[in-house]
């Protein structure tokens, strides 16, 4: 196929990389680019020279999910071991386990129920008059109570999304779960597991065809080929030079810290949830591979910053305010309008994805592209449902 004629995917994460396997098995040439010097998006991993801890660059990723076809994917490409997730968190002086559960509640009000007893303890604390949550804040008093809601929730997310939790809308705290059991996995789902040799050896090896053409340090808006179609993960907004305005997102800073403490702080994950202390978690990436825990020396842990993303940051989480879903809207409409490209991902979307989600997509996207075009069709350039 004639270069001006490839398959161009537009970021090298997740998405990216499995759209183009699709399409370079199928018989395309793929052209995969991202502006960073490395593969893998915000999931990229490398191991630190001093310690020889594999270190999650953009933050902590764990995977999991109760989607057979994906685990068999990111199986194929990458050794996985089991790794369970288990957060503490910091509320007033004290340190307790999260997800909320029985364990949590029976510490946090020094008692000792068993699950029935604090079903209903929590369903006293809890307004049962708010009826349809509108807010953040809302979904959180009629979920667990004011107590519960101020210990654990308020400052943390009033430190992640920079505003106070009762201009959210109630769809963020949907995804956190309230046990009665004594079970703090954080996720409940079949699969989970991070890969041995990391996230950027796992992206590395969907990429590895000979179909595919990997080019790092490279801009779309730079780019002199006229592809057949494109899969843009980038942020939509961008895409289109940001005509109508910027969408909102979050970003990260990270503060290194180095110690030659072997045992750190003792836990992969630990959140801070009252709003004195600046950072909103500090994560010890050693624990992120507790079968290589011979290997390492010291620990290396990072303060994590949630702040407004602006002009070159890094964009992490979309915000998706009232005023940005309008926005989204307008550029959706504008999507709707541009044919040869295809928007996908967290960013594509303006979307929170979690890994799996954004693999499951990518495959759909693709396969859906693939048909498409081997029908002499257009492909489809946005999924609606993204509203």
């Amino acid at each position: 196929m004639p270069l001006d004629r490839r398959i161009v995917c537009v970021g090298a994460g997740f998405s990216g990389a499995v759209i183009a396997r699709e399409f370079a098995e199928a018989g395309f040439e793929v052209l995969v680019i991202d502006e960073r010097g490395h593969a893998a998006g915000n999931c990229h991993t490398e191991r630190d020279e001093a310690t020889n801890i594999m270190v999650h660059r953009y933050g902590p990723h764990i995977f999991h999910t109760d989607n057979q076809e994906v685990w068999d994917l990111v199986n194929r490409y990458a050794t996985f071991m089991p790794y369970v997730n288990r957060v503490k968190a910091v509320s007033g002086g004290n340190v307790y386990s999260l997800p909320i559960n029985l364990h949590t509640i029976n510490q946090f009000f020094g008692m000792q129920m068993n699950p029935a007893e604090a079903r209903e303890f929590i369903r006293s604390k809890s307004r049962q008059d708010i009826d349809e949550p509108q807010t953040f804040e809302d979904q959180a008093l009629k979920f667990v109570g004011d107590e519960i809601y101020k210990a654990f929730f308020y400052g943390y997310t009033r430190k992640q999304w920079g505003i106070e939790p009762k201009e959210l809308p109630a769809s963020i705290l949907k995804r956190l779960p309230l046990r009665f059991t004594y079970d703090d996995n954080y996720f409940n789902h079949q699969f989970q597991g991070i890969p041995a040799e990391g996230y950027t050896h796992l992206v590395e090896g969907i990429l590895d065809h000979s179909n595919i053409e990997l080019r790092l340090g490279a801009k779309f808006e730079e780019l002199d080929e006229a592809p057949l179609h494109v899969f843009y993960s980038g942020p939509i907004d961008r895409y289109f030079a940001h005509k109508l305005g910027r969408l909102g997102y979050r970003t990260l800073d990270f503060e290194e810290i180095r110690s030659d403490d072997d045992e750190g702080i003792g836990n992969a994950v630990l959140n801070y949830a009252d709003t004195d202390v600046p950072w909103t978690r500090i994560s010890d990436h050693k624990f992120f591979a507790p079968w290589s825990l011979d290997e390492t020396k010291g620990s290396l842990q990072f303060r994590e910053y949630s702040r407004a993303c602006e002009p070159g940051d890094t964009p992490y989480y979309p915000v998706r305010l009232a005023t940005d879903k309008e926005l989204l809207g307008q550029y959706v409409k504008l999507a709707g309008e541009t044919e040869g490209v295809t928007f996908v991902g967290r960013l594509g979307t303006y979307r929170y994805l979690d890994m799996d989600v954004t693999i499951g997509e990518a495959l759909e996207a693709g396969r859906a592209a693939l048909s498409a075009i081997k029908g002499g069709d257009l492909p489809q350039t946005f999924y609606e449902s993204v509203l």
